[in-house]
């Protein structure tokens, strides 16, 4: 394992090299796995074979083949470099290749890099037939022009098959018309609101495919993920085969964590991932760090250089950097010319950057799909890796420090998605609108179709008229929907953020009283600015550059009605009940911090409109035998850290983050006519995740327990019951007082619940 020029000659003393650096909490040894050869019932064109470089399939990759080739819809999820990309560049290559008429394929990817990293491997292939281009913002009217008459392997993002193709699908005919395969890369990135515009959009695409006389297949490739079938099919509407063996060769992984905390006086958790990192570097391994924010990327390349002998060789990678200076530092990396890289997600994801030998991970990414995306970057084609976890100081970090064993077997987390939720349909039942009229056949990819078109002809959106017997919604302007609709927010819109008239950034209308909120601090791509002017009404914030000594945290109200509840069932000596709910907040101050030490400097008030949320919620309502001997100064505490704590560990269980959801906890909800906690979906009507919160919450509240118990603090802390993101400034917060709540509520079923 160890690197060129190194006196480091065994794992035991990389391992005592980390531990030096910071404190090892926990190793394991993930052993090597020889690969598992496929055939598929009809073999590939040995001449195909070699020029994608390979003289074998592994067993994933024929066993998907022959699902593709059989007709079928299918989902792939494999490991990190298992070469899930092979096997739908076979079948569509085999596609162009048939016939006079050639089938065409279109291949979308969240991002510009990865369908130009795509495109790079289809290029050297060398054959004539296949003519692949990618199309995105920076294509040329030329280019574009050019690839709606020649390509038959088109490579883009949500964006532009939404505004660039469906829009204008008649001059896409001649492609759409032969559409046979869709592939929809990184399917883990699909959850949430990203993902419910997603599957609307695919259902547009279908819709417009059947029209020019097509019914394309779908192939959704992806690292690990729960339950990857039927998010599938929730994005497409189609029935689609699972295949989550994976048969691809795995070279021998050591796996670390590492708990800072163990410190006296214990560094940041990127400032520990640094150190580390530099070890490795400087013992010949050639490292790929991740962390959270960019900031911290750019903060953790400069400790590692302060520290490394070869500063030159260490870079930083991030979204926001040029595209031509990404590739620059991927090709860097994958020659080997650098010894490390600091990165957020975007390295997450699949380009090519060759097989690496040390991951570092500045803080658990969120989800076990995150951390085996990271992880597995190094020790790529079969070679032996190592990864360290350098565990950060909130409730999941501190959860899996204490049950490391869980970072290895627990199973993937599920992404989830809604459909149904109406603030995101409407805006897409508008785009099909103006692309076909919309019939009752529609029914079939909308089952809400018919309450969808009252509403669209309640606005004027529409007319219906009548076709050989049949009402058709015909959109009655002659404006394009489409550019009001942004994929990857809830439907609320965007507030600019701007510096003397230049765009900085975006933020949804529904965060900007929060995010960018008068005297706000706003980082972007490394630089701090502070507001100086929100204006909702133009949906403008406007910054100005700041010294970035300091940090803001927004202070807020929040009142919460039940609107609608849609299921209770016992839980303990509580009802568990989920539904829908409206929460008012409005943000009525903000606090000023040290941005180092994160110590309070000053305080200041706000008068800004409440933002209104009808969305979904889940709740436990705690009857007075819960809350009996908590006084009335110490109930509201109480349930405010166990409001804390389960929303810290809600990933946990599903795809999702704290910043994915809100919370309110009180000791007289009126609605409920008793104490309360309510976790609820931060997007408007929901996109799932109050949902499976109801279902796995034995499992939450028992990780919660955990949680608080281990912790070894006296009155909570961000390992345990305090929240970064808390309106209330974590006041409120009594831990021992949660335990009292959550003992009762478990009673004697915790154990049988953990397990």
């Amino acid at each position: 394992m160890s690197g060129p020029g190194t006196d480091v000659s065994s794992a035991a003393s990389l391992i005592d090299l980390i531990d030096r650096r910071c404190a090892v909490a926990h190793t394991a040894t993930i052993p090597a796995r020889p690969g598992v050869i496929g055939m598929p019932d009809q073999p590939v064109e040995p001449g195909l074979l070699d020029r994608l470089g390979v003289d074998h399939l592994w067993s994933h990759q024929a066993a998907a083949l022959d699902r593709i080739r059989a007709g079928e819809s299918v989902v792939l999820t494999s490991g990190t470099g298992s070469g899930k990309s092979l096997s739908y560049q076979i079948p569509v290559i085999e596609g162009v290749l048939q016939g006079p008429s050639p089938h065409t394929s279109l291949l979308l990817f969240p991002t510009k890099a990865l369908a130009h990293d795509q495109l790079t491997t289809l290029a050297t292939l060398g054959i004539d037939e296949v003519t692949a281009t990618t199309y995105d913002g920076d294509s040329s009217r030329d280019h574009r022009a050019w690839a709606r008459r020649r390509a038959n392997v088109l490579l883009t993002n949500p964006e532009m098959l939404h505004s660039g193709i469906l829009a204008n699908h008649r001059r896409w005919a001649p492609f759409l018309s032969r559409l046979r395969y869709v592939v929809v890369d990184e399917l883990h990135l699909l959850r949430g609101v990203f993902g419910t515009n997603f599957a609307h959009l695919l259902r547009r695409l279908r819709r417009i495919a059947s029209h020019h006389g097509a019914e394309p297949q779908f192939v959704f490739c992806s690292a690990s993920l729960g339950q990857p079938a039927q998010l599938a099919s929730d994005l497409c509407g189609l029935d689609v085969h699972p295949i989550t063996t994976d048969g691809a060769p795995r070279g021998e992984r050591i796996f670390i964590v590492c708990d800072p905390f163990q410190a006296r006086h214990p560094p940041a958790t990127w400032r520990a991932a640094a150190s580390v990192t530099a070890a490795l570097v400087d013992a010949g391994q050639q490292s790929l760090a991740f962390a959270r924010s960019r900031k911290l990327v750019e903060l953790m390349a400069e400790d590692i250089r302060a520290q490394v002998a070869d500063a030159d060789g260490v870079c930083s990678y991030r979204s926001g950097y040029l595209a031509e200076e990404r590739r620059d530092i991927e090709a860097a990396l994958s020659l080997g010319e650098l010894r490390a890289v600091t990165a957020t997600s975007a390295l997450e994801l699949g380009v090519d950057i060759g097989g690496l030998d040390a991951t570092v991970l500045a803080g658990f990414p969120g989800t076990i799909s995150s951390m085996w995306q990271q992880a597995g970057r190094s020790g790529r084609s079969g070679r032996p890796g190592i990864s360290v976890l350098v565990a950060g100081d909130d409730q999941l970090d501190r959860w899996y420090v204490r049950h490391p064993d869980q970072l290895l077997d627990r199973a993937p987390e599920p992404a989830v998605i809604n459909p149904d939720n109406q603030q995101i349909l409407l805006p897409h039942l508008r785009c099909a609108a103006q692309e076909l009229p919309l019939g009752y056949s529609d029914e079939a990819l909308w089952p809400t179709l018919d309450d969808g078109v009252r509403a669209l002809a309640r606005e004027d959106s529409v007319w219906i008229r009548h076709r050989s017997g049949s009402p058709l919604a015909v959109w009655s302007t002659g404006r394009r929907p489409q550019h009001r609709v942004g994929l990857r927010s809830s439907g609320g819109g965007q507030i600019r953020i701007t510096n003397q008239g230049v765009l900085v950034g975006t933020v949804d209308a529904g965060r900007a009283a929060r995010d960018v909120h008068p005297g706000a601090i706003y980082l972007h791509q490394g630089q701090s600015y502070r507001v100086v002017q929100l204006d909702l009404g133009q949906r403008e914030a406007r910054v100005e550059p700041d010294e970035g000594d300091r940090s803001t945290q927004p202070r807020s109200e929040t009142t919460l009605r039940v609107l609608e509840v849609d299921a209770r069932r016992a839980l303990g000596p509580v009802r568990l009940g989920v539904g829908t709910v409206e929460v008012e907040r409005r943000v009525v101050g903000y606090t000023e911090r040290d941005a180092q030490t994160g110590e309070p400097l000053d305080h200041h008030e706000l008068e800004l409109p409440a933002h209104h949320l009808v969305t979904r919620g889940v709740w436990l309502e705690c009857s007075p035998s819960v809350t009996i001997d908590l006084e009335a100064d110490r109930l509201g505490g109480s349930l405010h850290a166990l409001e804390h704590a389960a929303i810290g560990l809600l990933p946990l269980f599903t795809i999702c983050d704290r910043w994915d959801v809100g919370g309110v906890s009180t000791p007289h909800l009126a609605d409920l006519g008793c104490a309360a906690v309510v976790i609820y979906d931060a997007y408007a009507g929901g996109v799932g995740i109050a949902e499976l919160a109801y279902h796995e919450a034995e499992a939450l509240l028992a990780a919660t327990v955990g949680v608080i118990e281990s912790c070894d603090c006296d009155d909570g802390c961000p390992s345990c019951v305090q929240s970064p993101k808390c309106g209330n400034g974590n006041d409120p917060l009594d831990k021992h007082g949660a335990l009292v709540l959550l003992d009762r509520i478990l009673a004697n079923a915790r154990e049988r619940t953990a397990s």
